[in-house]
C-alpha cells in the first residue's frame, strides 16, 4: 500500500460526528430503508409527520424571529441594549435574568452576593420590570424569557407592566422556558423539589389556556442539555422524553391534550457539524410528531408540531482566536436554518471571555442577517432533503433518541430516571468521551490544540461595574418603603395558603407581583411550603 493510500486509511478511521457516530464514506440510495418507509417518514412540509418543517412555505412566507438573547448589569442598562438590537433589525426580544433571579433571591440577600446583574440583568420587583420594557410595546413584539424555577413570577410581572401599558393578558405573545425537569439533569438553577415544581407549571399551563392565549407557556429545553456534553441523539431523547412528563403531568391534572399542547414550544443547540444538527432537528421534528399523535392521541395537528427556538453552541466558543467564533456561530445558524428552526440567537464572538460587546452583538446579528437575506438558502423549503446522508442521519438520531426514551420509560419516568442518575451519567460519559479525544488530537478544535497562535489579551470586553449591586439594594430598599405592606403581606398570605391547598397558584403570584412583591419574597413564601430541592449525587 502506497504512503498516500496508508494515509488515507489512517484518517477515514477517525471519520465521526460530533456525537462520536461513525461516517461511512458514501451515503446512497440503499441507507433509506424502503421507499415506502422512507417517503412516508419524509411526508410534505406542514404536514404529519413534519419532517420537512412545520410550515408548508417555511421561509418564503416569513423569516425565523431573530432573536438575541440579552440581559445584564440594571433594568436601564438592558433597556438600551434591547433598543439598539430593535434598531439594528432584531424581530424578538429574549431576556437574561441574572443568576439570583433565575434562582429565587433578591438582591440584597446574602446568597447573591457577588452575583448581582453578572450573567444577566437584576430583576427584583415589578419595578425592575417597567423599567426592563419601557418604551417597548408588548403588543406588538414577542419576547421570550428564559426563565425556569421562578418562570410563574416573571411571568406575573410581564403582565403587570402590559396592564400599566394598557395592553391585556390575551395580546402577549412570547415564551416562558419554564423547564424545570433540565434544571436538575444539566444545568441547576432550580428552587422546588421536582413534584411541586411540575404543580407549578400545569398551573401556567392553565392559567395562560384562558388569560394569555398566545403565550408559549414552556421551551422545553435540550440546549442545556448538550452544553452539558451530550450527544444529538441524547439532546433529542432526553428532551423530549422531558415532554413526554410535562404532557403527562398536564393531563393528569385534568388539563385536555388540545388544549394546552399546541403551546408547547421547543429550545435546542445547535452545533457545528452541520449536517449531522440538520439532520437532528429533522429528526426530532419527526418523533415528536409521532408522540403526539400515537401516544398522547392528540387530535389537533398543531399539537403534533415541534415548534423551536436555537441557539447557537456556547460550550463551542473559544477564548483562543475569539475571531474564529464568528465562523463557528456561522456553521451553527445556517444549520439551524436548514434544519426549519422558528427562531434563531447568534452567539457572539467574545462569550468564552465576557457579556458580549455592543459591537460583537451586531455581528451575531448581521450573520443571521446575511444567511436569510443574501445565503439563498431561505428561498426554497428543507433544501437538503433527499441527501442520503442527512436523510440517513435523520433517521439514525430518531432511532437512537426513541431508545433513550424507551429506556426512561422503563425507568419509570424522567423523574425516575433523575433520581437513579441515569439522564445524568449518559451525558457524563459523552462530556468525557468528547473532551478526551480534544485532549489526545482525536478532534481538532482549530486554534485550541491546532493551529495556535500567541495573541495579546483581548481589548474592549464589557465589563459589569461593582457599584450595580449596591445601587440594586438600593433601589430594592425604597420599593419596600414605598408599598403597601399590609396589601402584600395579605397577599402573599392568601398565596401560602393556595400552595398548601390545591388552588391554581398564578392569579395569587399576579396579585403579590401587583403589590411590588419581591422575586425572593414570593418564592420564599413558595420555599415554606414546598421546600427546597437538594441534589442526590450519584457517583
Amino acid at each position: 500500500m502506497s504512503e498516500k493510500n496508508n494515509q488515507t486509511k489512517m484518517r477515514s478511521e477517525a471519520f465521526v460526528t460530533a456525537s462520536n457516530a461513525p461516517v461511512e464514506p458514501l451515503y446512497d440510495v440503499d441507507h433509506l430503508g424502503t421507499l415506502e418507509t422512507f417517503l412516508n417518514d419524509l411526508g410534505e412540509p406542514g404536514k404529519f409527520p413534519f419532517t420537512r418543517g412545520v410550515h408548508p412555505s417555511m421561509y418564503r412566507s416569513q423569516f425565523w424571529t431573530m432573536r438575541q438573547y440579552a440581559g445584564f448589569a440594571t433594568a436601564e442598562e438592558s433597556n438600551s441594549r434591547y433598543k439598539y438590537l430593535l434598531e439594528q433589525g432584531q424581530t424578538g426580544l429574549s431576556v437574561a435574568f441574572d443568576l439570583p433571579t433565575q434562582i429565587g433571591y433578591d438582591s440584597d440577600s446574602e446568597q447573591a452576593a457577588g452575583e448581582v446583574g453578572k450573567v444577566g440583568v437584576a430583576i427584583d420587583t415589578l419595578a425592575d420590570m417597567e423599567i426592563l420594557l419601557r418604551d417597548i410595546p408588548l403588543d406588538k413584539i414577542s419576547t421570550s424569557m428564559t426563565i425556569n424555577a421562578s418562570a410563574s413570577v416573571l411571568l406575573a410581572m410581564y403582565i403587570a407592566v402590559a396592564e400599566k401599558q394598557g395592553i391585556s393578558a390575551n395580546q402577549l405573545r412570547g415564551t416562558i422556558q419554564n423547564d424545570i425537569l433540565k434544571e436538575y439533569i444539566a444545568r441547576g438553577t432550580y428552587i422546588f423539589p421536582p413534584r411541586p415544581s411540575m404543580r407549578i407549571i400545569t398551573d401556567i399551563f392553565s392559567f395562560c389556556k384562558k388569560e394569555v392565549p398566545q403565550w408559549n407557556t414552556i421551551s422545553i429545553s435540550g440546549y442545556h442539555i448538550r452544553e452539558a456534553g451530550s450527544t444529538a441523539a441524547e439532546e433529542v431523547g432526553f428532551t423530549l422524553a422531558n415532554g413526554i412528563a410535562y404532557v403527562q403531568a398536564a393531563l393528569d391534572a385534568g388539563l385536555d391534550v388540545d388544549d394546552f399542547a399546541p403551546r408547547l414550544s421547543f429550545f435546542f443547540n445547535s452545533f457545528t457539524d452541520l449536517l449531522e444538527e440538520v439532520g437532528k432537528f429533522r429528526a426530532a421534528r419527526r418523533l415528536w410528531a409521532k408522540i403526539m399523535r400515537e401516544r398522547f392521541g392528540a387530535k389537533n395537528p398543531k399539537s403534533w408540531m415541534l415548534r423551536f427556538h436555537t441557539q447557537t453552541a456556547g460550550s463551542t466558543l473559544t477564548a483562543q482566536q475569539a475571531d474564529n467564533n464568528i465562523v463557528r456561530v456561522t456553521i451553527q445558524a445556517l444549520a439551524a436554518v436548514l434544519g426549519g428552526t422558528q427562531s434563531l440567537h447568534t452567539n457572539s464572538r467574545d462569550e468564552a471571555l465576557a457579556l458580549p460587546s455592543e459591537e460583537s452583538a451586531r455581528i451575531a446579528l448581521r450573520t443571521q442577517q446575511i444567511i436569510a437575506h443574501e445565503s439563498g438558502v431561505a428561498e426554497t423549503v428543507d433544501p437538503l432533503a433527499g441527501s442520503y446522508y442527512v436523510e440517513a442521519t435523520t433517521a439514525r438520531i430518531e432511532h437512537e433518541a426513541a431508545a433513550f426514551i424507551q429506556k426512561i420509560d422503563d425507568l419509570g419516568g424522567v423523574i425516575p430516571a433523575i433520581e437513579q442518575g441515569f439522564i445524568q451519567a449518559s451525558i457524563q460519559r459523552s462530556a468525557f468521551t468528547y473532551q478526551d479525544d480534544i485532549e489526545k488530537q482525536k478532534r481538532i478544535i482549530v486554534g485550541v490544540n491546532k493551529f495556535t497562535i500567541n495573541e495579546p489579551p483581548p481589548k474592549g470586553l464589557l465589563k459589569i461595574s461593582k457599584t450595580v449591586e449596591e445601587n440594586q439594594i438600593r433601589k430594592l430598599q425604597q420599593i419596600r418603603a414605598q408599598r403597601d405592606s399590609l396589601r402584600l403581606q395579605s397577599a402573599l398570605k392568601t398565596l401560602k395558603t393556595a400552595a398548601q391547598g390545591q388552588d391554581n397558584l398564578m392569579p395569587h403570584i399576579l396579585e403579590a407581583v401587583r403589590c411590588y412583591g419581591s422575586v425572593g419574597e414570593i418564592c420564599n413564601t413558595l420555599r415554606e411550603v414546598f421546600g427546597e430541592y437538594k441534589e442526590n449525587v450519584v457517583l
